[in-house]
């Protein structure tokens, strides 16, 4: 899968470097980013003190051992020199999303999607939200535009709706700005669409880059509802047709190409056919461009194949490929596997080749890649779960199960095991509802390992026990499961009493489940 979606699903964890108030070594020593590690509330304070006193803006990078993206960051971004040199000029700031207490931590700055990059200014305010979906020259080029006295994003955004005028590098920081990981902070998800496209008709006469960015992400974020007029088509047409275009917009169309195409054209045919060859030569190009990351050269591969199946149903498990499309994935995917010798890059690009196997309709190659690899991986449970879906896409219920479980009991921090769990029971639930036993053992083993980090019902974790209480009240709905909740739920009752009533992760864990009356 591209990396954006693996993402928002969803990065090996740095080193403990170093508590915020412990002395580290500087970059120009190291020859690496002299990331201070969070633990905790007095670690973010004596990092933003820290940043005060010297005058500097503070990075903060959220992201897990796991996550693809994160490790595609580490593979391409903060292992350049020029990262490593421009590093000097702000605090940074590394929080894992697996330690204990990180998802409350996590609450504080809005943070959830793995990996979010946040530019606060050195008094603490917001200036900016990094896409880590773009390259790492354009990461670069935004933190850059960032450090120059950037203005809090939310005061910016607040004067472009009102019509106000903004700088040049204004524009910019909104078009690149990373809406996928905003949450919620700037604008609903639900009026993002809307919100994108009054900025791309506002920005006109700015430049033409940043005003078309804008416009490429309004219709890949719901495009079916702008109205087209010929001086759109003809832009988007222009940036498929050249190649300094694409190369600029190339995260955007690769991640949306599918969202783009049914914007342009709602309906199959003729225009349809014609606009897929388009984006089929400029993602070939994409994909043959050495000064992208293997990461996104798969992406752009895989885009192709979401195209070749944009008019078929999108749970097909043999998809009509042609056989063509379908050697150059197997032949991508062996390469990669060959080649890749950095561990940062491999966890990132693996499951995406995978991943593309799979929807190319390639599943035992699919398959063999991923076991192939799990000797080798740090975090063979990613891997382990991609198994599962596999076999769960094409009717395998045991082994999906069995890949399910696996994945869940090698998984390790907090957070990830609770995510793990709620996949593996949300599995449960539906291929094996009958095994009430091994229900409530997991869900059982899920509350108790909730009660054991202070921040289990914040965020990401959260929303992990959510699904399980959510599954939990449906799967007892007809009443035959009285008392397996009933002993759940006095589990939980005595998770929830002890934390302390004033806290908000009480009421959370109070709402956990229901013990629904039958009908």
């Amino acid at each position: 899968m591209n990396l954006r979606h693996i993402a928002l699903a969803c990065c090996f964890a740095f080193a403990l470097i170093a508590k915020v108030s412990a002395a580290t070594e500087p970059p120009s020593a190291a020859g690496k980013v002299a990331w201070l590690q969070a633990l905790g509330d007095a670690d973010i304070e004596n990092a933003f003190a820290r940043a005060r006193s010297e005058d500097k803006p503070l990075l903060l990078y959220w992201g897990a051992v796991w996550c693809p993206p994160c490790n595609q960051l580490k593979a391409t971004l903060f292992n350049r020199q020029d990262f490593i040199a421009q590093s000097r000029n702000f605090v940074a700031v590394h929080l894992d999303g697996d330690i204990a207490g990180a998802q409350r931590l996590g609450k504080r700055f809005n943070v959830r999607g793995y990996p979010t990059l946040i530019l606060f200014s050195p008094g603490g305010f917001e200036i900016t939200r990094l896409p880590g979906e773009a390259d790492a020259p354009q990461i670069l080029n935004l933190l850059q535009l960032g450090l120059a006295g950037g203005r809090p994003i939310k005061q910016v955004l607040t004067e472009a709706r009102s019509g106000q005028t903004l700088s040049a590098n204004e524009w910019r920081l909104l078009a690149y700005y990373s809406w996928d990981t905003d949450e919620q902070q700037l604008v609903a998800q639900s009026q993002l669409p809307g919100l994108l496209q009054q900025l791309a008709t506002a920005s006109t006469g700015v430049e033409i880059e940043t005003t078309t960015r804008l416009w490429l992400k309004a219709l890949a974020a719901n495009g079916q509802r702008i109205k087209l007029d010929a001086a759109l088509q003809k832009r988007v047409h222009n940036v498929l047709k050249q190649a300094s275009q694409s190369r600029a917009h190339m995260d955007v169309l690769i991640n949306g190409a599918a969202d783009i195409v049914r914007a342009m054209t709602p309906q199959p045919g003729h225009a349809r056919s014609s606009l897929l060859v388009e984006f089929e030569l400029a993602l070939q190009r994409l994909q043959a461009d050495n000064t992208l990351s293997r990461a996104d050269r798969i992406s752009a591969l895989q885009a192709r194949v979401d195209l070749a199946r944009i008019d078929q149903a999108k749970d097909s498990v043999q998809p009509k490929v042609a056989p063509t499309l379908l050697l150059e994935v197997r032949q991508q995917a062996w390469r990669v596997d060959r080649e890749i010798s950095d561990l940062y890059e491999r966890q990132a690009v693996i499951s995406s080749a995978a991943y593309l196997l799979g929807q190319a309709g390639a599943w035992s190659d699919s398959d063999g890649l991923l076991k192939s690899n799990l000797n080798h991986s740090p975090s063979p449970y990613y891997l382990m779960s991609q198994l599962g879906s596999n076999a769960r896409k094409q009717g395998r219920s045991g082994d999906a199960l069995q890949w399910y479980e696996a994945a869940f009991r090698k998984s390790e921090g907090p957070a990830t095991r609770l995510q793990w769990g709620a996949t593996y029971f949300t599995a449960l639930i539906e291929l094996a509802p009958q095994d009430g036993g091994r229900i409530e053992r997991l869900a059982a083993q899920l509350f108790k390992e909730a009660g054991q980090d202070p921040s289990s019902f914040y965020e990401r974790s959260a929303r992990s026990l959510q699904k399980v209480g959510n599954l939990l009240s449906k799967w007892s709905a007809d009443g035959r499961q009285t008392a397996a909740m009933g002993r759940l739920r006095l589990q939980l009752d005595d998770i929830c009493g002890k934390i302390d009533a004033a806290d908000k992760q009480r009421a959370t864990c109070d709402k956990l489940i229901k013990i629904r009356q039958p009908v």
